[in-house]
């Protein structure tokens, strides 16, 4: 069988990594627990009422968090709504095309979604102006600009710190029906920080953060949410399969690592 250039280069590429991971390295000389640096760029870039823009390595996102006013879902009247939304921009990868979110985009995002909504993370009740009648709608738009791997956990780094710093102006439904913005502002209430970490299994073993060339070689890919509990709050998994025991080993990397990046949160928020 003869194999083309694309083939042969992923290939070649596997054995490389595969090999490297027997050996206990990586190809950026990080240990398998190692997260890359993460670096919160400052200024203003986007007209949002909440905004962040970190590099995780060479992986480049930024995120921002509009606000309007609208009426609660029918089944939950009592509570505001979140709604997250991934763009893959075609300069961040030549396999990013132009056009609306595909599979990929929505799944990212949901990742992302699924993490804050399982630990209450902004708390939706609090988004309430008149139960039943009128909330606050936080719309959460991620945009990859750089894609180096693990766009989960730098997304949703990302939307903790945007959502941090989001401030809207405080909005009344009088008695007559009519709505008054007034010029104070509330801050979003972050109550807890479900942080994503993904891991890929390569040669059987558990690699953190990885970079694009493990993901494209990983033989399975896990990515699980820790709260301010260090509780497993969320769990995704992408391709292939873990052992019980990889599970709750993953975990165990995560909850260490949990203290340092909410730490990181904190202090830019």
């Amino acid at each position: 069988m003869m194999f083309n250039s694309e083939m042969l280069t992923h290939k070649l590429l596997r054995e490389y990594i595969e090999d490297l991971v027997a050996n206990d390295q990586r190809i950026d000389s990080r240990g398998f627990d190692e997260m890359r640096p993460i670096e919160v760029l400052n200024g203003t870039f986007t007209k949002a009422e909440g905004e962040a823009w970190i590099k995780l390595g060479k992986t480049q996102v930024l995120v921002g968090v509009k606000a309007d006013i609208g009426e609660p879902f029918p089944d939950t009247p009592d509570k505001g709504v979140l709604v997250s939304n991934t763009e893959l921009l075609p300069v961040a990868s030549p396999t990013f095309e132009p056009g609306p979110p595909n599979e990929n985009a929505i799944e990212i995002a949901r990742v992302v979604d699924r993490a804050i909504r399982s630990a209450d993370a902004i708390g939706l009740s609090s988004l309430v102006i008149e139960e039943g009648k009128l909330v606050y709608m936080l719309f959460l738009d991620m945009y990859v600009l750089d894609h180096d791997g693990n766009l989960e956990d730098a997304l949703t780094i990302a939307s903790l710190i945007a959502l941090g710093r989001t401030e809207v102006p405080k909005v009344i439904l009088k008695e007559d029906g009519e709505i008054e913005v007034k010029e104070e502002k509330w801050k979003v209430d972050l109550r807890d920080m479900p942080i994503n970490f993904t891991f890929v299994k390569i040669n059987g073993k558990l690699l953190l953060d990885p970079i694009l060339e493990e993901e494209n070689v990983a033989e399975a890919s896990i990515t699980l949410a820790i709260d301010k509990d260090r509780r497993v709050c969320s769990i995704q998994k992408k391709h292939g399969h873990f052992t019980m025991e990889e599970i709750i080993n993953a975990a165990g990397i995560a909850r260490d690592k949990w203290p340092e990046v909410a730490e990181m949160i904190k202090e830019v928020i």
